[in-house]
């Protein structure tokens, strides 16, 4: 089996597992501290996106790789994007088929790659918290190539993702501010932003007042846990 088509079939096995276990418990979406990381991630995606992107999502065509259940392309259809201008990409059929269903219709879904969709096609390409889950480093190139492919020029990649590893998770690995930065060395602009208080801190956080979070997220840098980049094609 090919290198990449052997961690395709790692990755797979991974999330099988992993979905519906125990490990999903902490990131519940009622724990308190889930559902304020997922309001700040969306504050800060709406802002960045509205910056470069733009304020109308109505005429843009997205694809959202590594989809999972469709969450990110109901939030852009909430902010004005068009279904049928969305395009979601997977490599579990479950999930494809709860996104499919927990979403208006009309958003184009797809098992597997980006090799479905034409070069300098699209206006938006969006990867969160995929790069963490390939080990392989080819992979990873190629995955950033195919999001560029696919992009119009001055069209924008964004990725979401891991700053630190995750020493309980052998199965992710973080992305560092040089790595991605160089699979689009080419971008004539890119934004780079950290978020997040890092979740085992979050959580035992989670009973004192968010006052108290905050300010850990705001004046200590390297508590977050996560990044928001993006990369505009020449």
């Amino acid at each position: 089996m090919p290198p990449d088509l052997d961690e395709q079939a790692r990755i797979r096995a991974v999330y099988r597992e992993w979905h519906g276990g125990k490990e999903l418990a902490p990131y519940a979406w009622h724990r308190p501290e889930v559902m304020e990381q997922d309001a700040a991630r969306c504050r800060a995606a709406g802002a960045l996106l509205a910056a470069t992107v733009g304020h109308d999502l109505s005429t843009r065509r997205i694809v959202d790789v590594g989809c999972g259940s469709g969450g990110f392309l109901r939030q852009l259809i909430s902010w004005g994007a068009r279904p049928s201008n969305l395009i979601g990409t997977e490599y579990q059929e479950d999930r494809l088929a709860q996104a499919n269903a927990a979403t208006a219709r009309g958003v184009r879904w797809h098992l597997g790659d980006l090799d479905i969709l034409d070069d300098g096609s699209l206006d938006l390409a969006v990867a969160n918290t995929v790069f963490s889950s390939i080990l392989d480093e080819r992979m990873r190139h190629q995955l950033a190539a195919d999001m560029w492919r696919v992009l119009k020029p001055g069209a924008w990649c964004m990725v979401f993702d891991f700053r630190y590893n995750n020493p309980n998770n052998p199965n992710v690995r973080r992305v560092s501010r040089p790595e991605v930065g160089a699979y689009w060395p080419a971008a004539p602009q890119h934004h780079y932003r950290t978020l997040l208080l890092a979740p085992p801190i979050a959580r035992r956080l989670s009973g004192a007042p968010r006052l108290v979070s905050d300010l850990l997220a705001t004046f200590v840098p390297p508590l977050r846990s996560h990044f928001i980049y993006m990369a505009q094609k020449p």
